[in-house]
């Protein structure tokens, strides 16, 4: 940026610039004193309740050194920092053993939290648990820690982000491969870091526009600085709509992929679900309808989380019960991710080329009809969303079977059609072959690529600092000011993501999904 005389004026200017441009310093939320107060020590069974070989609690606060030799007996030495001391652990009132185990000192700022910390390994029996929390709880100034306290600790020592905590929580609740390589990777500062940077440059630009509010009129700013503003506004705003049109791949697998069976009635919906999860999960009955509410079961498939629903068979229902069902079935094929439309095979025509029509106008009664009315655009969905599955292949002839699918393989607008056996599991392998792949591709690969968007939190705040950079563009040449405004709230929503700017209802949202001990 060039500037000019006189001194007083330009020495102004670059401070002025410098104080917009610099990070501002983290602020972090106050927490109300009826609240959490950090000046408490508290403690929690770290490990998870239930019976296991070695449980952890975990202590953190000003007074953990006083309840490590409390409930250890040790007079002045603490032991080396994070390392492991075999020690009695006592109560610190009676001298009573409760159990021998590890202990481990870790000093602040050097631990979790940032505070001083002590970790307690003991046997992991419900008796010796109850104990030592007893025996902690019984100690002035320390008490048990509420959900997600540790990790909250953490936050505002600065040790963590919000964006890593939670993908630290996502951790915790991972229950796949590929989950856990999300929130690993989100955990490792990845998604923050790209907030950051954006961060940075809005910081950048509104430090800019607000020099040239303020300087422009004395000619120490040249003309091009707001050109310049222009170009990185509509970069970052491309980058954020590019970020948020990933068709929630990282949301839908963090929260699993919502796959639906449908189908007519006894085409055998309720028996791949059965199939699927290699249990009993719903009933099977050559009785038409038997299916009536949804029935749900989560799957790993390949490593990717699936939600599988079973609906009720789809037809004029009979009672208001049926009918009840049926409409639910409705609803959950319009927000599936995936659907499975099940057909009878034994119902296809006996004349392969006619097939194809048979199965474009069963699917047009299974599945709703796109908005608009737009043949191509449904038949284009319908390949991305949808799996037929033709079930009881094992009651079709050889000779018929291969040649529909022969007929099926060469017609277009048609998904992917997998013969299907669940009584006798013939053709499951390619079967599962398909819907893995199909559900890899709605998840995506968690490690490559730019990070992905993980939080409907996230997502709702990266619209409005979209909308807000659109106000920029509105107001550039009408009213800098409010132009200016535009882009200190597209700031202000994405320190909101990454917990720089934000209120204390922020928190306690990501908090409190957290375990007690954690």
């Amino acid at each position: 940026m060039l500037l000019s005389t006189p001194w007083r004026l330009w020495r102004s200017a670059i401070s002025t610039l410098k104080s917009l441009s610099r990070p501002a310093p983290v602020r972090h939320l106050s927490i109300p004193t009826d609240a959490v107060c950090d000046a408490d020590t508290i403690f929690a069974l770290s490990s998870g309740h239930g019976r296991c070989g070695v449980a952890v609690v975990r202590v953190s606060g000003p007074a953990s050194s006083m309840v490590l030799r409390n409930m250890t007996g040790l007079t002045q030495t603490l032991p080396p920092p994070r390392t492991a001391l075999l020690r009695r652990i006592t109560d610190p009132h009676t001298k009573e053993l409760l159990d021998r185990g590890l202990v481990l000192w870790f000093p602040g700022p050097h631990s979790f939290t940032g505070e001083d910390s002590a970790e307690f390994h003991v046997h992991g029996g419900p008796a010796v648990i109850t104990a030592v929390l007893q025996g902690l709880g019984s100690l002035k100034g320390v008490r048990p820690a509420e959900a997600g306290e540790f990790t909250r600790r953490a936050f505002h020592a600065g040790k963590l982000g919000l964006t890593e905590v939670e993908g630290l929580g996502d951790l915790i609740h991972a229950e796949t491969e590929a989950q856990r390589r999300q929130a690993l990777r989100q955990m490792d500062g990845e998604l923050g870091h790209l907030y950051q940077d954006w961060s940075s440059r809005l910081k950048r630009c509104l430090a800019h526009v607000e020099a040239f509010i303020d300087f422009s009129e004395d000619e120490l700013i040249e003309d091009g600085v707001l050109n310049q503003v222009d170009s990185s506004v509509h970069r970052l705003q491309t980058e954020i709509e590019r970020h948020l049109g990933d068709e929630r791949r990282g949301e839908r697998l963090r929260n699993g992929v919502q796959v639906v069976i449908a189908g007519a009635t006894n085409a055998g919906k309720s028996s791949l679900l059965n199939t699927l999860c290699q249990r009993p999960a719903a009933i099977v009955s050559p009785i038409p309808g038997t299916t009536r509410d949804v029935v749900e079961a989560s799957l790993d498939i390949g490593g990717f989380p699936v939600l599988l629903s079973d609906t009720a068979g789809l037809r004029d229902g009979l009672d208001s019960v049926e009918r009840e069902g049926v409409r639910r079935a409705r609803q959950r094929v319009e927000q599936a991710d995936l659907t499975l439309v099940v057909v009878d095979s034994t119902q296809l025509p006996t004349e392969p080329k006619q097939a194809p029509t048979f199965l474009q106008g069963y699917l047009s009664i299974v599945l709703p009809q796109p908005s608009g009315g737009n043949p191509e655009e449904g038949r284009e969905a319908t390949s991305d969303r949808v799996l037929l599955v033709l079930n009881k292949s094992d009651l079709v002839p050889e000779a018929q079977k291969e040649r529909t699918e022969r007929e099926l393989r060469e017609s277009l607008g048609l998904p992917p059609a997998c013969f299907l056996s669940c009584h006798t599991t013939t053709g499951l392998g390619d079967f599962l072959a398909v819907l893995q792949s199909r559900v890899k591709t709605l998840c995506g690969n968690p490690l490559s690529g730019a990070p992905s968007l993980t939080q409907a939190r996230h997502r709702a705040h990266l619209q409005q600092s979209v909308q807000a950079l659109s106000q920029y563009h509105q107001y550039r040449n009408h009213d800098l000011a409010l132009a200016a405004e535009g882009v200190r709230l597209a700031l202000t929503h994405i320190g909101r993501i990454t917990g720089r700017v934000g209120a204390e209802e922020i928190l306690d949202i990501v908090f409190r999904d957290f375990c007690i001990g954690k």
